[in-house]
């Protein structure tokens, strides 16, 4: 198969070339106040957090939430990206969120180059869309493993596509999916193989013209040899880490509620509809419109005489429903999972504003949206929250005369970020033992048994509501709760001494 040209070029704009302007935009929406807000926890400082330690410590084998407990949630590529931007660039904001601002971008060029096979003549409407839709745009000022995913998975598919319209060179192009998908596996686990699923579908739907088996087997190939040095390594060192990426990451995530993430039967409408119809925001009318046309197109799929044309709309279709399908079936649901969806849904608004003879927006209407986008990215650096980890870090430089070696949150949401302002190590500890397993446990160790590592510089936190019980519990281990400055937030901050240290 060969995806042919299907629409005819569009007069450029009067003002700017079509690959000049989706450039501009696409830079000021990326890197515009990027660094402006700070880090904000749970996900931002989680992630954030196991990229400084392994920075830190030099171990980029095993993901750590500080020096004692692991943390393997994610395969390790976006701690990597994390890591290697804040070692090349400093420990600030900027240089924790440029992994998701670079993967925006290359999402931005891969539909370019999609659309040149699927709708040709539209690449700058193609990129356009996809750089100015809401979720996009939001996601590339935020730090979690799916932005990455998204264009690891993109590259697998343009790839693949390729490998279609240049049968002689085949091979290359699966090779390279073949490494997109091994990265890919090493960003997400089982979830970024889900395009191979499209990829299927679109072999037995569109038999490619000639079958190449061992091009296939090469790109298998080079799949595992991208994806599974890392599993062997650390499955090797801790054997029962198998189980529990096989039990807990993949079926639990899969088919129970345990993680708390919208598992109720209706999980999917109250988490994807409004993400995909807010997400696509200016330009969700053209997505629906082609959406709706769609079975007219199956229809025509009968035909013999339209099917070259309607290919492409066979391999956007398959790569946006199996998925979604997936997602909607699934009992772990977030908004940015649908986020790689997003690369079809821009070439599906191309293809159809193609179809029906739309022009690019003006440079006027495009330039309003723009700004918009941009003011909302700096009304969000304003928002005082909670979650802010840099609000945090005064507040505690403010109290303590000289920066702690380690954050201790007891019975409360740890705050991650912290390690980026601080340099120092978080933890979180229950007051009472926990039941919980060896992996990604939700309490470090308990208070006591961390009063009795006896550690320097240590600053603990903790809600006002549980401050007897902390008292107590310290007392009984033969330690006393020092407060330490005015409390922030509803948290007390306060320093242990033992008796034996004059305390």
């Amino acid at each position: 198969m060969s995806f042919s040209r299907t629409f005819p070029l569009k007069q450029p704009l009067r003002k700017l070339q079509p690959h000049v302007l989706v450039a501009v935009v696409a830079l000021m929406l990326a890197f515009a106040f990027l660094g402006a807000r700070g880090i904000w926890d749970p996900d931002e400082g989680r992630y954030t957090n196991v990229g400084l330690v392994m920075l830190d410590s030099g171990d980029w084998l095993n993901p750590m939430r500080n020096h004692e407990t692991g943390h393997w949630t994610k395969p390790p590529m976006t701690y990597w990206a994390i890591a290697a931007s804040v070692g090349t660039f400093g420990r600030n904001e900027w240089a924790a969120r440029l992994p998701s601002a670079l993967s925006y971008l290359a999402c931005v060029w891969l539909v370019w180059l999609i659309a040149r096979r699927l709708v040709p003549g539209e690449e700058p409407m193609a990129a356009l869309a996809f750089a100015t839709m809401l979720l996009p745009f939001g996601a590339s000022q935020f730090i979690s493993t799916d932005f990455l995913l998204a264009a690891l998975q993109a590259l697998a598919v343009w790839a693949y596509i390729e490998s279609r319209a240049q049968s002689s060179q085949s091979g290359r192009w699966l090779l390279l999916a073949g490494a997109a998908f091994g990265m890919a596996f090493l960003t997400k686990g089982p979830p970024g193989l889900l395009p191979v699923l499209v990829i299927l579908a679109h072999r037995t739907l569109v038999p490619p013209r000639e079958s190449k088996p061992l091009h296939v087997l090469g790109a298998i190939a080079v799949f595992v040899v991208v994806a599974a040095p890392w599993f062997v390594a650390v499955i090797h060192a801790q054997p029962d880490l198998l189980g529990y990426f096989l039990g807990e990451e993949v079926v639990d995530r899969f088919a129970s509620d345990d993680f708390n993430r919208n598992g109720q039967w209706y999980g999917w409408i109250v988490v994807y509809l409004p993400a995909i119809v807010l997400g696509t925001m200016p330009w969700t009318r053209s997505a629906l419109r082609w959406i709706c046309g769609l079975p007219r197109e199956v229809m025509s799929w009968r035909d013999h005489s339209r099917r070259k044309e309607a290919e492409a709309d066979v391999l956007l279709a398959a790569w946006l429903i199996l998925p979604l399908v997936i997602f909607c079936v699934a009992r772990s649901r977030m908004p940015l999972y649908v986020l790689p969806l997003f690369v079809p849904i821009a070439l599906i608004v191309a293809r159809w504003r193609a179809r029906s003879n739309l022009p690019i927006p003006s440079l006027r209407m495009l330039s309003i949206w723009v700004v918009v986008l941009i003011g909302l990215k700096f009304s969000s650096s304003l928002w005082s929250t909670h979650k802010d980890a840099s609000e945090w870090a005064k507040a505690i430089e403010a109290r303590v005369p000289s920066p702690p070696s380690e954050v201790v949150f007891v019975e409360d949401m740890a705050r991650y970020g912290l390690n980026l302002y601080l340099s120092a190590q978080v933890e979180k500890v229950s007051l009472a033992d926990s039941s919980d397993g060896p992996f990604n446990p939700q309490f470090d160790s308990t208070f006591l048994s961390e009063l009795h590592e006896r550690e320097r510089d240590v600053l603990y936190v903790a809600k006002k509501g549980r401050w007897t019980e902390v008292e107590r519990v310290a007392k009984e281990g033969g330690f006393s709760a020092v407060r330490v400055g005015s409390p922030y937030r509803g948290r007390i901050f306060f320093s242990v001494t033992h008796e034996s240290d004059g305390g």
